[in-house]
């Protein structure tokens, strides 16, 4: 059972560091159950980019079996500290940025959520533009002759944003509505797109016939290492802000097994789905075709292209708004409190994702998986350590949530900055970025979420225990 949530004194109301949304959670706001965390994964990873993944990694080389191992495995090692950092969210009520103020201090918090926030800002962008190549395709579709104006795919880019920047002024209780009816149709959709596939392709004998392109293990093993670390960066971001959701939980068990159940499954399921119909376009047309909306711009049917094209504009708006806008909402909203609330958070989000240039990220598969998943795994992976070994090792999960919300407290550590922490996540991150300089330590980087969350989950711990006395011991306790 999550843990009671006392009235907010009148001395956090008149914190600089609080406001109503980032209040921790009471009992008559903490509603979502089993189905509720569930339904959350299952429409977050029943998107494109799941798709696009799991055909990159095909169109990168592997096999279908070896394509999907690889999926299961990287979600199944990101469940892990997903499920770790839920826990206080839900224990506590309390949202990613306060969190993460017990571990690197109430104005350092800052640093963790403004880097958590940009990569955040990056995902938004990509999948607005997405969204907005699915509505351009739509109206082609129905008006051949939208095909031929210039500025397009612009237009409608700027049209799904503005449809995201609505719903996040509804606010969060919206977007849990829109997920749990979205969930089953979307699961729905993806079956009907891989009927489709099997039946032109001929059957699965054709679609899994392909070969894996390495001709031996040391090859193999050479794409799998930053392959498998791109998977797991994929919900890295999301596997630190998850306490912005698990503060709404029922009963700590509930989050648990909604997530356990929903994330690795639905990952692999839904990847499974872009696995074969990827291989079923070398069948029929004779090339790989890793992005879904440039398939479906090739199908006959008006009616097919209008329903899945739908579908794809609903699954595209649900994990945007749920992995890519509370987040960074929240965590701008920690930079000011007292003035940035979590729909002018949302609205900085917005304003952000087109500032990222999210189409030259989504340029070719390697730069997606390689080079964006890749490279803000070095930074989020340090984060990920330093919270979970101080949360678990160095509190002990006991927190008091009145000094999250004040100067002077618990967490003030050194004028707001808890320089152990920071100076673990320079370390961590700096270890894996070395590997892009020294091409004898590419490894490094090429596991870049991994070494970086085991090295600054080593160095944050051996740092309060060389300096276990003094100002770390007052705060700590």
């Amino acid at each position: 059972m999550s843990a009671a949530q006392p009235s907010i004194p009148s001395e956090i109301e008149s914190s600089p560091l609080y406001n109503r949304d980032l209040a921790p959670a009471g009992r008559e706001r903490q509603t979502w159950g089993t189905y509720n965390f569930a339904a959350l994964w299952v429409s977050m990873s029943v998107n494109i980019l799941t798709y696009m993944l799991a055909a990159g990694l095909v169109q990168g080389g592997m096999n279908w079996k070896q394509a999907l191992a690889t999926v299961f495995l990287g979600n199944s090692i990101v469940l892990i500290p997903m499920l770790l950092n839920s826990h206080p969210g839900a224990r506590y009520g309390i949202p990613f940025p306060v969190l993460a103020r017990a571990s690197f201090g109430v104005l350092g918090a800052n640093v963790a959520a403004v880097l958590r926030a940009l990569v955040a800002c990056g995902w938004f962008g990509i999948q607005t533009w997405i969204g907005g190549e699915a509505i351009h395709t739509l109206i082609r579709t129905l008006v051949p002759a939208w095909g031929h104006l210039p500025y397009g795919p612009a237009i409608c880019f700027v049209a799904f944003w503005l449809i995201n920047l609505f719903v996040i002024l509804k606010g969060i209780e919206y977007i849990r509505v829109l997920q749990g009816i979205s969930a089953p149709v979307l699961l729905a959709v993806g079956v009907l797109l891989l009927g489709w596939a099997y039946v032109t392709a001929g059957g699965f004998g054709p679609m899994l016939k392909a070969p894996s392109r390495f001709s031996n293990f040391p090859e193999f093993l050479q794409f799998l290492v930053p392959a498998l670390n791109g998977t797991v960066g994929f919900w890295a971001t999301v596997s630190l802000n998850i306490p912005d959701f698990t503060r709404f939980a029922r009963r700590q068990r509930e989050q648990v097994i909604g997530q356990a159940l929903a994330l690795p499954t639905t990952m692999t399921l839904y990847s499974l789905i872009g696995i074969l119909v990827t291989s079923a376009t070398v069948v029929i047309y004779g090339t790989a075709i890793w992005d879904p909306v440039q398939l479906l711009s090739r199908f006959h049917s008006p009616v097919a292209v209008i329903v899945s094209l739908f579908a794809i504009l609903l699954a595209t708006l649900n994990v945007n708004i749920g992995a890519n806008v509370v987040s960074p909402a929240n965590d701008f909203s920690n930079l000011w409190p007292r003035k940035i609330s979590f729909r002018t958070g949302g609205v900085i989000t917005c304003l952000m994702g087109i500032a990222l240039m999210p189409w030259k990220l989504l340029a070719n598969y390697k730069t997606f998986i390689l080079g964006w998943l890749g490279g803000y795994a070095a930074f989020l992976g340090p984060i990920a350590g330093i919270m979970i070994c101080d949360y678990f090792l160095v509190r002990k999960r006991r927190l008091l949530v009145r000094d999250l919300y004040l100067r002077g407290g618990r967490y003030e550590y050194a004028g707001g900055f808890n320089w152990f922490a920071i100076a673990a996540l320079v370390l961590a991150a700096g270890t894996a970025l070395v590997g892009l300089l020294v091409p004898s330590l590419r490894v490094l980087y090429d596991y870049s979420w991994f070494v970086g969350f085991a090295v600054s989950f080593i160095a944050y711990y051996a740092f309060t225990k060389v300096w276990r006395k003094g100002e770390f011991l007052a705060v700590v306790g």
